[in-house]
């Protein structure tokens, strides 16, 4: 759904510090820059910015507003927390389970050094339900009806070319 979400900082350059560390132990990366304005994180496309506010204006940080990043493992959660107080970040709250959003969410909150709240989260994904013998065999036999009647369209068009020409 989304493309990407961006947090405003006073420093960009004092905020790479901060985030490239926090960022690494969650396996994303700096993706691009315009420095001194912005820096765009990712693991191939920016999707998460840290940049100047465009009304030229101080940073503020949204009330309500968190970005929560997924992590790989309970180890990252971990070591995305230890590297935010490292880099001067405070603890929005410790690693581990939160069963109040679900029972398999694991997660650490942190506040980057101009007071955004970030979030490292690992949740288990459902596993997708067993198909059904029928499913598989209900769309095995849907395929050769699909492909016959693939090939009697082409002859339908030449038909009616060939009509046309006459």
């Amino acid at each position: 759904m989304l493309h990407h979400v961006s947090v405003g900082v006073r420093d960009v350059e004092r905020a790479a510090t901060f985030y490239d560390a926090v960022l690494a132990a969650l396996g994303y990366k700096r993706v691009m820059e315009f420095l001194p304005y912005a820096i765009g994180y990712g693991d191939g496309q920016p999707s998460f910015w840290v940049q100047l506010p465009h009304n030229q204006q101080p940073a503020s940080v949204g009330n309500g507003v968190h970005i929560g990043f997924m992590a790989r493992s309970k180890d990252a959660v971990r070591r995305f927390h230890a590297a935010a107080l490292a880099k001067g970040g405070a603890s929005g709250g410790e690693p581990g389970p939160r069963p109040d959003y679900g029972p398999d969410y694991y997660g650490a909150f942190v506040l980057d050094l101009d007071g955004n709240k970030l979030e490292a989260t690992l949740t288990a994904m459902p596993k997708a339900a067993p198909k059904s013998k029928k499913t598989a065999k209900a769309k095995a036999a849907k395929k050769p009806a699909k492909k016959a009647a693939k090939k009697a369209a082409p002859k339908k068009k030449k038909a009616k070319r060939k009509a046309k020409r006459k």
